[in-house]
């Protein structure tokens, strides 16, 4: 079916090089204004991923014009079939109608951006990297309008061609890449062209090839700021400005800066108290980090993985005093010939500022791409220099295969001594007949890979291979609940790079969309005995028992005015292995007092009985019952098309009742000690109100109140008094008023 698509419909590409008139974005489409637009009218199922004709007609044109790529969707919808009316805040996440436009300039199969727009002109936008990986950290400046009627709905977007560089066309003419989708809110089904999904292992790659005139569009925005902070628990109040600047002369080229950011938390982070020794993966909503971030991408399988970790910018000081104080940064993208670069640079003021650098290259071939990054990290403070070069090849040898290889290397420097080391991932993910598909996945990281002055990795001293095997259901009868399954079994095996064995897995997965809409996720684990080696911060090893863990999710979307969400977990853990199982819960609801309005709540509730933690000496762990409970509540208002305002709350108290202590000798195997261990409990709150008004496109007003505080004391009187008490927390209190305006010249 696919090669069928190929042969039929790609040649029509050729009818976008014909010369088009403006288009004029009013969500209404003129047959006279589209008149010499590509339409595509074959739509397949993709949710469920079954190949099957759309069970609701929807059309599409595409038009290349001077201002941009334009692009129209018709979609019919009877009375018949609900339409959701619920108003959407930017970069969404809800199930309702909607529509997705997705690009690849370059045609290259490495970075395309993901256009959304509701059937109530809510908008969502990213970037796609490595085939399926979505951030909608970033926001573009693009046009859409929408129009409904009593048999359908309609909308028409255009893309500038300022929105990413693109290399230079051949004869006049450029080959992009370019997949459209339709998704009915109340079934959750999704209907593409071409037959592409997100949930294969290739997707971008996947793009159907679209030739169109090479137009070029040049673009100068400057977006000056200024902010003014309130602090009432310090007293006192501090004003800010500086700027951002944009500059893309042509197609080749692209150059942002920043000039005294300024970071203040309009968007405010998910609470996390963390006892582990494997640090917090925060994602980076920061504007000037998020523009055409997409080419210095560089990740491996492993969580999170990447070699420049914009976070680090800005991030906790190396005194220990606050957060870096950035005074200007800079990113340039560009192309010469088929290879694309981008340059990096970032400066932190003070004794204890760092010098951020990074270089990227990469380079397109038919059926292959081939990328490398070096970076580098002054750290005057530490006396420490830090560079990394990473190398990055994807390859598609046939439509059933897609292999992925990383490699990675560290130079360190610090106080005259060198350290150097290397990690190699390789991934390869085949599709079969019949819904089956495999993955074979190698990675190593060397004992002394060091990754995070820039990036962020989660362990180094790394060897880990698995095995897993796919099926899909798509075709299930259609009087059933499901629409799809999708099975996953998996066997894994862990060892560090010293000979330690860590551990060997078992896993099984059933992921279930049903017909109504929601959405299910079952999962097991059963690990086998092994060492941590993590533990101990490098004081030793711990011998871990076999144990098990088991995940339940069930999410509803909207009904009426509810919306629910359910997950469930058993685990077992520590040195009790299941001998003790803990359990956690959670429950979210959500009630739209109206189409704009909507209060959110929420609670999980958690048991540790075997809660290991480091007691920050030596190979001393304490064993402690945990009981931990999170609250979360919200408003989402969005009052119109330009004012949105928000309340989250995030609560969590926890109370640990210390059981025993523990040694170990070399071998990792548990002493009982007789060192003190004290019961404790944590306290953490953050509350935010946010007013947004938008001024003009990528413009904006911001109020915004914040409290929050953190405590952790001796003899907790249980969770629920923790939990309590943590609304008295006052560590911090601001008021932030933000005023950005973006000026293109």
């Amino acid at each position: 079916m696919r090669h069928l698509f190929r042969i039929v419909f790609l040649p029509m590409g050729l009818l976008c090089s014909s010369p088009a008139f403006a288009v004029v974005i009013d969500g209404r489409i003129d047959p006279d204004e589209w008149a010499g637009a590509r339409e595509i009218v074959e739509f397949r199922k993709t949710q469920p991923l079954s190949g099957a004709p759309a069970s609701l007609p929807t059309r599409a044109w595409v038009m290349a014009t001077p201002d941009g790529l334009a692009v129209a969707f018709r979609n019919e919808q009877p009375p018949e079939v609900p339409r959701t009316r619920q108003r959407v805040r930017r970069d969404f996440d809800a199930q309702v109608d909607r529509v997705n436009l997705m690009v690849d300039f370059d045609g290259d199969g490495r970075t395309a951006y993901n256009f959304t727009v509701s059937s109530t002109g809510g908008i969502y936008d990213a970037v796609i990297t490595n085939e399926n990986q979505f951030n909608d950290d970033w926001d573009g400046l693009w046009r859409y309008a929408v129009s409904e009627d009593a048999d359908g709905w309609s909308v028409e977007m255009l893309v500038p061609w300022h929105t990413a560089p693109m290399r230079d066309g051949r004869d006049g003419m450029r080959t992009l890449r370019i997949y459209l989708d339709r998704v009915i809110g109340s079934t959750g089904e999704r209907v593409a062209w071409p037959l592409a999904s997100y949930e294969r292992p290739r997707f971008v790659s996947e793009f159907a090839p679209l030739e169109v005139p090479a137009y070029d569009q040049s673009l100068l925005a400057v977006t000056p700021y200024m902010s003014g902070l309130y602090d009432n628990v310090r007293g006192g109040a501090r004003s800010d400005a500086g700027a951002d600047l944009f500059w893309k002369p042509n197609g080749r080229f692209q150059l942002s800066a920043t000039i005294n950011p300024d970071f203040g938390q309009v968007e405010s982070d998910d609470l996390v108290v963390n006892f582990s020794a494997t640090e917090t993966f925060v994602s980076d909503k920061r504007p000037f980090f998020t523009e055409n971030q997409g080419l210095f991408e560089l990740t491996t399988p492993s969580d999170f993985s990447q070699q420049l970790y914009t976070r680090r910018v800005g991030g906790p000081a190396d005194d220990g005093i606050g957060a870096g104080d950035i005074t200007a940064a800079i990113k340039l993208n560009g192309s010469v010939g088929a290879a694309k670069y981008g340059v990096f640079a970032a400066e932190e003021d003070g004794p204890a500022g760092r010098s951020f650098q990074a270089l990227r290259l990469v380079r397109d071939f038919a059926d292959q791409n081939l990328g490398a990054m070096l970076t580098r990290v002054d750290r005057p403070w530490l006396d420490r220099e830090a560079f990394v070069l990473g190398v990055d090849h994807n390859w598609r040898p046939t439509d059933r295969w897609n292999v992925r290889t990383r490699l990675l290397g560290s130079r360190i420097d610090q106080a005259g001594v060198r350290t150097e080391d290397v990690g190699a991932t390789l991934w390869a993910d085949y599709e079969m007949d019949g819904g089956w598909r495999q993955q074979w996945l190698a990675m190593h990281f060397g004992d002394a890979l060091q990754l995070n002055d820039f990036g962020y990795l989660a362990r180094n001293s790394s060897n880990y291979l698995h095995w897993e095997l796919r099926r899909r259901f798509a075709d299930l009868p259609a009087d059933g609940r499901y629409a799809s399954k999708d099975w996953r079994w998996r066997a894994s095996t862990s060892h560090n790079d010293r000979g330690d064995h860590l551990n060997d897995q078992f896993r099984m997965s059933r992921e279930g969309r049903l017909r109504d809409g929601s959405y299910e996720y079952a999962q097991i684990n059963v690990n086998s005995a092994g060492l941590n080696d993590q533990l101990l911060r490098g004081n030793g090893l711990v011998r871990m028992p076999a144990n098990f863990n088991t995940f339940y999710q069930y999410e509803r979307p909207r009904k009426g005015a509810w919306a629910h969400e359910v997950e469930l977990e058993l685990f077992g853990g520590g040195l009790a292995g299941n001998d003790r199982i803990g359990s956690a819960l959670w429950y979210g609801t959500t009630f739209f007092v109206s189409d704009a309005l909507s209060l959110n709540l929420g609670g999980i509730v958690i048991r540790r009985p075997d809660w290991l933690i480091w007691q920050g000496e030596g190979n001393l762990v304490g064993a402690f019952d945990g009981r931990e409970a999170r609250l979360r509540a919200g408003l989402d208002w969005n009052i119109d098309a330009r004012q949105e305002l928000r309340v989250k709350l995030q609560a969590i108290g926890i109370d640990a009742g210390a059981r025993r202590a523990w040694r170990f000798d070399p071998s990792g195997h548990a002493l009982e000690a007789a060192d003190r261990i004290d019961d404790f409990g944590v306290r953490n709150l953050g509350f935010q109100i946010r007013y947004r008004y938008e001024l003009a496109p990528l413009s904006h007003l911001y109020v915004v109140y914040a409290r929050g505080g953190y405590e952790s004391i001796d003899n907790p009187e249980g969770v629920g008094d923790q939990l309590q008490r943590s609304f008295d927390l006052r560590d911090d209190e601001q008021l932030l008023l933000k005023l950005s305006y973006r000026f293109e010249i």
